[in-house]
């Protein structure tokens, strides 16, 4: 479009430029006509004097009408060009014109694009909010479950022990079980030979009894220290 603009500014200066030459020509001409004339009229009052004067005045009028003849052609001329240049700036008037609408609707969709961009950022600040909500609810459930994890194996532990005094048990009660055995065979058969049988089987009852009883106990401590545990992990649970 400025291409344009440029090309017909420059053939519209050079249409006017040759428009003032013609018409400073046209001047200097009409000029020229008026001593012509002025001639001519000078040539009527002598033309009793010399015939072959008023010949050659004659000539140099024809040459003058052919003159102004070529000066209409060319004023004619230059009112062509000039319609020709009104009609081609319409033409780029309505260029321009044209462009102008695009321009403001271009204009139009930009502002309209701005609009969807604003909205779109909008919702990806709304997403990442939601996602960072979300990590924070993620990293909550991460603690939990480590928390869950820890008193998972504190149960865990204490099942164990508590599995472990449930055998100890089942030991103290066998002891006692072959104790009374042992009592019983005494009191059946008496003081005899089986009673060194019944001694033995005595001690050994005695000695299950007291392994059973040691293992019982210490069942028992570590199930205490797990309870323990298991409250405090419980507390911090509640606090948090």
């Amino acid at each position: 479009m400025d291409e344009e603009e440029r090309k017909f500014r420059d053939e519209l200066t050079a249409a006017v430029d040759a428009i003032q030459s013609l018409l400073e020509h046209s001047v200097t001409i009409q000029e020229q006509s008026k001593e012509i004339e002025k001639k001519i009229h000078q040539l009527g009052k002598q033309r009793t004097e010399a015939t072959s004067d008023l010949l050659e005045h004659a000539n140099t009028e024809n040459a003058l009408a052919q003159q102004r003849t070529g000066m209409a052609q060319e004023r004619t001329a230059l009112v062509r060009e000039q319609t020709r240049l009104s009609t081609r700036s319409t033409e780029l008037a309505t260029i321009r014109t044209d462009f102008a609408r695009e321009r403001t609707t271009l204009a139009g969709q930009r502002t309209d694009l701005a609009v969807l961009r604003t909205d779109f950022s909008r919702n990806r600040t709304n997403l990442a909010d939601q996602r960072t909500h979300m990590a924070g609810f993620r990293s909550r459930l991460s603690e939990k479950r480590t928390e869950l994890a820890g008193k998972r194996t504190i149960f865990s532990n204490m099942r164990t022990e508590l599995a472990r005094g449930r055998t100890d048990l089942a030991l103290i009660r066998t002891g006692l079980a072959f104790l009374s055995l042992a009592i019983a065979f005494f009191r059946f058969f008496g003081l005899s030979w089986w009673s060194f049988f019944d001694g033995a089987l005595a001690l050994g009852s005695l000695m299950m009894v007291s392994v059973g009883l040691v293992g019982y106990w210490r069942s028992s401590r570590s199930v205490k220290i797990l309870e323990s545990q298991a409250a405090t992990e419980q507390e911090a649970v509640t606090v948090k």
